[in-house]
């Protein structure tokens, strides 16, 4: 087929690359004008006083620490001043837990995993009736919620609580610095009338080794547990045996360990942690539980002593503080790590069991094993450090992790100790 052209010039190649030229635009009439304004030096500050105010949040806090480093950042929750050990939890999720975990009191803690905040706060979460940390320390705290449980922000749920919070800091730099010099003492503060000096100094003349914080935690008189693992959330159903009478110790016990003994059939009651031995055998018990809690086990020998005077009684088990109370009355020896363990990605290695697990921790302190008698056994060990993680002594029913077990929101590799402490206690009582 042949086309019809009727101006052929128009399809030369010069004429394709040749742009057809604009027409001029019109030129209009410029008007000149100007604006004043004015603004206060505290306005241009963030101050509420001035006219013109930023629309961001401007640094207000400052975290100086006892090696003499100030970190300015921005505040959230309560404001005022708060001195506190400085420790990282390297834990993914779960810091309404980490919030509520008594095992924090005295401590500031700093989340090594940037982005806090997102799933907001719910009553379910909780691990005791109030936060007993110094402070939370984060990198970047979520400006908005997004969780079907959620009931209220993160900020809303720390200021009711009068607990402070700080973000935009580096705690990545934070981090490297307490792995490298170990834990420090901090102060938090909102408070710019205070110097760094005057910071610093308080810094340095506190000190949390030696200080009796499980007093300011435990429970005040005795109380029977009666709630459940929610079943949504319930695991290891099977293999459960009978009721067995557990006596748990409050040294600053989680709920988690609690539900968890409920759901595997065992009837509690929770004591203060200064409830005599002699009142606990009079409750005659199928087994004891001394519980995990804050601090120094150096700084407790009512506990110690407690613990002392029901070895060879009555099957006990020992998490966490409980753990290092049983090794000092053991004849063992604690000492303070360097810069403790606190995460949820805590790799051991059961011995019993051959096998490793990822483990839910939080201690600054350990048992030497080098210290412990003849017959008590090292049965977990931590993979990160090689210190000791669980013990056991069959002589005299004993058994206890330096970890948690019911590791909540997780990992769950350990729960079985449960049902360990179950077949102990089951032991025991067909023998009497």
């Amino acid at each position: 087929m042949e086309l019809a052209i009727k101006n052929p010039i128009a399809l030369t190649t010069q004429n394709f690359l040749k742009p057809k030229p604009k027409p001029k635009p019109k030129v209009k009439a410029l008007r000149v004008f100007s604006v004043k304004c004015t603004a206060s030096l505290s306005s241009l500050d963030g101050a509420a006083t001035g006219v013109v105010e930023r629309p961001w949040k401007t640094s207000d806090a400052r975290l100086v620490l006892e090696d003499g480093s100030v970190w300015r950042a921005k505040s959230f929750g309560a404001r005022g001043t708060q001195v506190g050990e400085v420790v990282f939890n390297t834990s993914l999720t779960g810091y309404q837990e980490i919030l509520t975990d008594p095992s924090y009191a005295g401590q500031f803690v700093l989340m090594t995993n940037p982005h806090i905040g997102n799933t907001g706060v719910n009553f379910d979460d909780e691990e005791s009736r109030q936060c007993f940390l110094a402070g939370l320390v984060i990198r970047s705290l979520s400006i908005s919620t997004s969780n079907w449980r959620c009931t209220k922000a993160l900020g809303d749920y720390l200021l009711e609580r009068n607990i402070m919070g700080i973000y935009d800091v580096d705690t990545r730099a934070i981090t490297r610095r307490l792995r490298q010099d170990g834990s420090l003492v901090g102060v938090l503060t909102t408070e710019e009338s205070k110097t760094d000096e005057e910071l610093l100094e308080m810094s340095r003349s506190w000190d949390i080794v030696g200080i009796d914080l499980i007093s300011g935690v435990t429970c005040t008189a005795p109380y029977e547990w009666v709630d459940k693992t929610d079943p949504e959330w319930d695991f290891n159903c099977k293999g459960r045996g009978g009721i067995y009478h557990v006596i748990a110790y409050d040294f600053g016990i989680k709920h988690n360990i609690l539900r968890r003994l409920s759901s595997y059939g065992c009837k509690i009651t929770v004591v203060p942690s200064n409830w005599p031995a002699s009142e606990t055998l009079k409750m005659k018990p199928d087994g004891v539980l001394f519980s995990n809690g804050p601090g120094d086990p150096s700084a407790v020998p009512y506990a110690v002593k407690t613990v002392k005077e029901l070895l060879g009684k009555v099957p006990v088990f020992g998490i966490c503080m409980g753990h290092q109370l049983l090794g000092q009355a053991l004849g063992g020896k604690t000492f303070k790590m360097k810069f403790g363990h606190h995460g949820g990605n805590h790799p051991v290695r059961n011995l019993v069991a051959n096998r490793v697990e990822i483990s839910a921790q939080n201690h600054n302190y350990a048992v030497d094993p080098a210290s412990l008698p003849k017959g008590v056994e090292v049965t977990h060990i931590n993979l990160n450090d090689g210190s000791c993680a669980g013990l056991a002594f069959p002589a005299l029913n004993v058994m206890s992790l330096q970890y948690h077990p019911e590791a909540s929101p997780g990992p769950h590799d350990s729960d079985s100790v449960f049902g360990e402490f179950i077949e102990l206690m089951k032991k025991v009582k067909q023998k009497a």
